[in-house]
């Protein structure tokens, strides 16, 4: 007899593929078992039991005498002798005898097969065959999803995934964070999201990042008692799966092979039971226990007629019944799984009721087969549903990546980070986190925090522990901002400076910091875009005195000229775009520094000449050629710096000595050839930078300016120093490198002051030994440069 276990293999998956069997699939595997018994059981009797019995049927006498003695010799042969009357010698019963009928055990195996193949019905030979073969294609037809390549990949790969996500210790943590929250902490917590969608600023009125702080609940912020409840392991396991959940959420979303396949092989099977349902009614009437069978075989046997007896025909009758039973039973339970489909939108799957349960409200509602599968998930325990959701929520991920980023920066171990920056501040730099830490916070000296390249960051509420807090950089991050943080930045932050790729990345909460006194704005605009630039609320910014814009507008934003009233320093760097329309810098009345960098002017803007406060003029890279206009300055009584420095200016004009406030002057980087002698009438100079010019000459009125400490003519043609160099005693700074010199006077030793000296590029020989009797030289360790013959 053939075991059951044999077929074990079609009626049973990898026990991971049970997740994706819902009852009903169950229940017909089930009844798949008891036909393929009933199958196996009648081809094992047929192969173990005789089929069927034949005898030879008695022929009746014939009337006609011309066969009487045929007839007779045959019912000689056929006819039982009468039995014996009983004696008086043999009172014993009488034995009773059979037809005798000649024929020996090899005939009547003859006749038996003989008469099973002509006489029985082809139905009660073959139906524990046709059971097994319609069992076998039922058992196919129900796990050929999980077979086929197109689809077993995907469900491999679902079920993989599902059991790491319903085992992930993370998954764990942040169900229960949620489940311990009684019914009204979730309705608080609710309200309070809600809220944050309409958060003012204060005061002024203006909107807050509502949209970002819509989906930020207020627990966002991990606490730092529970951080070690998660290892290190672990949170790179969650997180490596958060990865793989994105990917084949994307991956699956893009086609239904799942649902069609589920829905042709349930056609296909409901098929099958009608098919099955129609014959086996019409012949299960077929299978009868008595057959005649007639068969002409008269010359090897001597009979033509014969009576068999089908000796399994009772019991396949019974098993045919029972076989109908369970087949009208699977096919019932196909219709309904057929109307399940079909009534039921199941390439669409929400979890509306695991978000009102868990309180996670950003965890996304999928489609097509990714939908699919988590349906016929829920049939077998909505729990993995559940579980799984953790991983498609994007809040759920930041909280892992917090806990990530809380463990991997101790505060012990930023701190090893801080610097001072240019202001003078201690700053903690932070480059391409995947987030900020949250013990970053703890840092209560940290004066200064810069941001770059972090996505996602998120300023908790927390900030209000660091009161030392002036500035905050953000470059190329993507900010949101809890309103409680907000209303602290309002009144402690000093600084801001926000680098970006595209306005929109410029946070909309900046425009609401009253108490902002410098903003750096850092980013590329397009033309279209320039001429609408969204700084409407730079109005709002009551205390701002330092504006910097390193763009590429064509014109000064009208929210710029709205802060003139208490704006005090404007840089505008322009990458080379023309900057037109400079009238509206005659309203910033109070501005004393002004820098139009890479702008792209051919003359010095008229409008600078009415800025009377204006003490800083720089002009770097533009297009500058003439200067004449530079008379104009001599209104400006408290401008004391000029840059004009990157440019093509050839000659300077003479009325610069009527700019005798100057302090700092910068022509380097220009094609200047000649220095009229006028210029060293603006005797109060301090700073005096003409390196890069084509300069062939050093007037000797040069030695009027007795408060130079600072003189560069590196890069030019000079071929002699003049002696009244020597006079500025005051002089730091000297470099005349890259020049034609060959001596060098020994009245250099008169600059007891000179601490750099730079004589590199040049002819010397030798240099003179008087410049032991500079000093300052010697304190400042500063070596003589070498010098090349």
């Amino acid at each position: 007899m053939i075991p059951v276990t044999e077929f074990r293999q079609f009626s049973e998956q990898q026990p991971a593929f049970r997740v994706l069997k819902p009852w009903w699939d169950v229940f017909t595997d089930y009844l798949s078992v008891a036909m393929l018994m009933i199958g196996v059981f009648g081809c094992t009797l047929q192969v173990m039991q005789d089929k069927i019995i034949c005898l030879p049927k008695r022929v009746q006498p014939a009337q006609n005498h011309s066969s009487i003695s045929n007839v007779s010799q045959a019912a000689a042969s056929t006819t039982p002798l009468p039995p014996p009357k009983p004696s008086p010698t043999n009172p014993a019963t009488v034995e009773m005898k059979g037809l005798k009928t000649d024929l020996d055990l090899q005939q009547y195996s003859f006749i038996n097969q003989m008469c099973y193949e002509r006489a029985l019905h082809w139905y009660a030979k073959y139906f524990p065959y046709l059971v097994l073969i319609h069992t076998l294609v039922f058992m196919l037809c129900s796990n050929f999803w999980f077979k086929f390549p197109g689809s077993s990949s995907k469900i491999e790969h679902f079920i993989s995934i599902l059991g790491k996500c319903f085992d992930s210790p993370w998954t764990t943590r942040a169900l229960s964070e949620v489940s311990g929250e009684d019914s009204e902490e979730k309705d608080s917590r609710k309200n309070n999201v809600n809220r944050s969608n309409t958060i003012q600023s204060g005061p002024e009125g203006s909107l807050v990042n509502s949209q970002s702080l819509k989906s930020i609940p207020e627990k966002f912020v991990v606490d730092k008692t529970t951080a070690g409840a998660l290892d290190k392991k672990e949170g790179e396991q969650a997180k490596a799966l958060f990865e793989k959940v994105k990917k084949f959420r994307l991956h699956v979303e893009e086609g239904d092979i799942l649902y069609a396949m589920y829905v042709r092989q349930t056609v296909l099977k409901v098929i099958k039971f009608l098919i099955i349902i129609a014959y086996n009614s019409a012949l299960v009437s077929k299978v009868q226990f008595t057959v005649d069978c007639n068969v002409d075989i008269q010359d090897m046997t001597g009979y033509r007629n014969f009576s068999c007896n089908h000796t399994m025909a009772h019991l396949f009758s019974k098993l045919s019944f029972c076989y109908l039973c369970f087949v009208s039973i699977y096919g019932l339970t196909c219709l309904y799984t057929l109307y399940w489909l079909f009534y039921r939108s199941l390439r669409e799957y929400s979890f509306e009721y695991v978000r009102q349960e868990t309180g996670i409200d950003d965890i996304p509602d999928v489609k097509n087969d990714f939908a699919f599968m988590l349906h016929m998930i829920d049939q077998y325990d909505p729990l993995y549903s559940k579980r799984f959701a953790v991983f498609l929520s994007e809040v759920s991920e930041n909280k892992l990546k917090q806990l990530n980023l809380n463990n991997e920066w101790t505060p012990d171990k930023l701190r090893q980070k801080l610097q001072t920056n240019a202001h003078n501040r201690l700053e903690l730099p932070l480059i391409m986190l995947s987030g900020l830490p949250d013990t970053v916070f703890e840092i209560t000296e940290l004066q200064s925090l810069k941001l770059e390249i972090i996505k996602n960051v998120m300023i908790p509420a927390t900030i209000a522990q660091l009161d030392n807090l002036q500035e905050l950089s953000l470059h190329q991050c993507s900010v949101k901002i809890h309103s409680a943080a907000l209303s602290f930045l309002k009144e402690n932050l000093k600084v801001l400076s926000v680098k970006f790729d595209d306005m929109r990345e410029l946070p909309p909460w900046m425009y609401g910091l009253r108490n902002l006194e410098e903003l750096y704005l850092v980013g590329s605009l397009s033309h279209d875009i320039s001429k609408n630039v969204t700084l409407e609320s730079l109005r709002d910014l009551k205390s701002l005195k330092i504006l910097s814009i390193k763009s590429n507008v064509s014109k000064i934003p009208q929210a710029v000229v709205d802060v003139s009233s208490h704006l005090q320093k404007m840089c505008i760097h322009n990458d080379g775009t023309k900057l037109v329309m400079l009238n509206n810098l005659k309203k910033m009345t109070n501005l004393t520094e002004l820098e139009l960098v890479h702008c792209d002017l051919e003359r010095i803007p008229h409008a600078v000449f009415s800025l009377l406060s204006l003490q800083e003029l720089d002009l770097k890279e533009n297009n500058l050629k003439s200067i004449e206009e530079i008379v104009s300055f001599q209104h400006l009584r408290k401008l004391t710096v000029l840059k004009l420095w990157y440019n093509s200016i050839s000659y300077i004009p003479e009325h610069i000595k009527k700019l005798t406030s100057l302090e700092r002057l910068s022509f380097s980087h220009n094609k200047i050839e000649v220095l009229p002698s006028h210029l060293f009438l603006c005797n109060k100079i301090r700073y005096l930078d003409l390196s890069y010019n084509d300069i062939r000459f050093i007037p000797p009125e040069i030695g009027v300016l007795q408060s130079l400490q600072y003189f560069s003519i590196t890069s030019n043609k000079v071929e002699s120093l003049p002696d009244e160099l020597y006079f500025c005693k005051k002089l730091k700074t000297l470099k005349i490198g890259k020049n034609s010199l060959s001596v060098l006077s020994p009245k250099i030793g008169n600059l007891l002051f000179l601490s750099y000296l730079d004589v590199k590029g040049n002819h010397f020989e030798i240099l003179p030994p008087e410049l032991g009797d500079c000093r300052a030289l010697k304190r400042a360790g500063v070596p003589i440069l070498a010098f090349v013959a």
